[in-house]
C-alpha cells in the first residue's frame, strides 16, 4: 500500500479517534471524563497497523508485545496513542521495550527506539556488517588512542568477575562499526558529563519529568541505555546512513520539537529537511547565548575525560 494512501488514513482515523479536525498533539488538563480515560482499543486498527509494518514483521508479533503496553498510555490522548504505534510499525520495531518503546509523555504517546532499535536498523542497511558498543567502567582496562592505527585505537576489557563495586561508576560510553567491505568507523565516544549534559539541556521528557517530580523519563529509569543510545547516535554520524535510519532520527527529533511523529515517519524526506533546519535554528539561536567556546585542551593521550586526572592510564 503506498504510503501517502497509509499517511491520509491514519490522518483521517486520527482525527476521528481524537474528534477534531487536525492531528495536533494538544496537551489537555486532567479532567475525569476524558475520551483517553476508557482505554484504546488497538485492534480496530490491526488493518491499517499491518499496512505500515514491512513485510518482514508479523503483525500478530508487534500487537502481542504492544497489548502489554497499552494500559500504562491509558492517560494519553487516543490520537496520540494510534499515532506512535503506526509510526514504531513503520520502522519495523517490536514495542517490546528492547527494540523500541512507547511511552507516555505529559499525555502523550511517543515512540522511541532504543539503542537495540538503531542497531537493527543499521543491520538492516545492508551497509553496516557488525556494530560494538559499551559502557568503560573505572574498574575496567582500556585504551583509547584515535590517532593510531585501526584496530590499535581502542581497547576495552571489561572486568566482567568484578562486584558492581569494585568495577566503579561508568566513565564514558563508545560504539563503532565494520562496515560491509572491511573498513571500520571511527570510535565515538560519550562521557557520562557528556550525557547529562544532553539529557539537561534537550530531553523535553526529562525535564517535565523533572519538574513534576514524577522522574519516570527514560532518562532516570534506563539511564545507562540512553547512555549507550547517545554513543550510537554519535556514531551513526560517522557511517553511512540508510534513507530508514535518518528518518529514525528525524522522527526522534519531531518528539522533542513537539510535532507529531506520524508526519515524520510517512514524509521521512521532509521530515529530515525539517528536523535539520529546526535543529539549525535552535544551534544558531544558542549560540547568541552564550560565550565563545575556550580552545580545546588535550588531555593525556586523548582520552575521554575521566574523573579521576592523577590516573594516566588504566592496567
Amino acid at each position: 500500500m503506498a504510503l501517502t494512501t497509509l499517511k491520509e488514513r491514519v490522518q483521517q482515523r486520527a482525527a476521528n479517534v481524537a474528534g477534531t479536525e487536525d492531528i495536533r498533539h494538544d496537551r489537555v488538563e486532567d479532567t475525569e471524563d476524558t475520551s483517553a480515560g476508557r482505554g484504546h482499543d488497538i485492534e480496530q486498527f490491526r488493518a491499517d497497523i499491518e499496512a505500515a509494518l514491512p513485510k518482514h514483521v508479523s503483525v500478530d508479533l508487534f500487537l502481542a508485545a504492544l497489548r502489554p503496553v497499552l494500559p500504562k498510555l491509558r492517560a494519553c490522548t487516543p490520537a496520540s496513542v494510534l499515532q506512535a504505534v503506526i509510526t514504531c510499525a513503520r520502522f519495523g520495531l517490536i514495542p517490546d521495550g528492547q527494540q523500541a518503546v512507547i511511552t507516555a509523555d505529559d499525555r502523550i504517546a511517543t515512540f522511541l527506539a532504543t539503542y537495540h532499535g538503531y542497531i537493527e536498523l543499521m543491520y538492516r542497511s545492508g551497509l553496516v556488517k557488525s556494530v560494538v558498543a559499551g559502557l568503560v567502567y573505572d574498574g575496567d582496562e582500556w585504551e583509547f588512542v584515535p590517532t593510531a592505527r585501526v584496530g590499535e585505537d581502542f581497547m576495552h576489557k571489561p572486568n566482567l568477575l568484578a562486584s558492581k563495586k569494585d568495577r566503579g561508576e561508568p566513565l564514558f560510553a563508545y560504539a563503532f562499526a565494520w562496515l560491509e567491505g572491511g573498513a571500520r568507523s571511527a570510535v565515538a565516544t560519550v562521557t557520562r558529563e557528556e550525557a547529562e549534559e544532553i539529557r539537561d539541556e534537550f530531553s523535553r521528557a526529562y525535564q517535565r519529568a523533572e519538574a513534576s517530580g514524577k522522574k519516570d523519563s527514560l532518562w532516570h529509569t534506563r539511564f545507562a541505555d540512553m547512555h549507550l543510545k547517545t554513543a550510537i547516535r554519535r556514531m551513526a554520524k560517522l557511517v553511512p546512513k540508510s534513507a530508514e535510519l535518518r528518518a529514525l532520527v528525524a522522527v526522534e527529533q519531531a518528539a522533542e520539537d513537539g510535532v507529531p511523529q506520524i508526519l515524520a515517519a510517512l514524509d521521512p524526506e521532509t521530515a529530515v529537511l525539517e528536523a535539520e533546519a529546526r535543529q539549525a535554528a535552535k544551534e544558531a539561536e544558542a549560540s547568541q547565548d552564550r560565550p565563545a567556546p575556550r580552545l580545546a585542551v588535550k588531555r593525556g593521550r586523548g582520552k575521554p575525560r575521566r574523573r579521576n586526572r592523577d590516573k594516566n592510564k588504566r592496567r
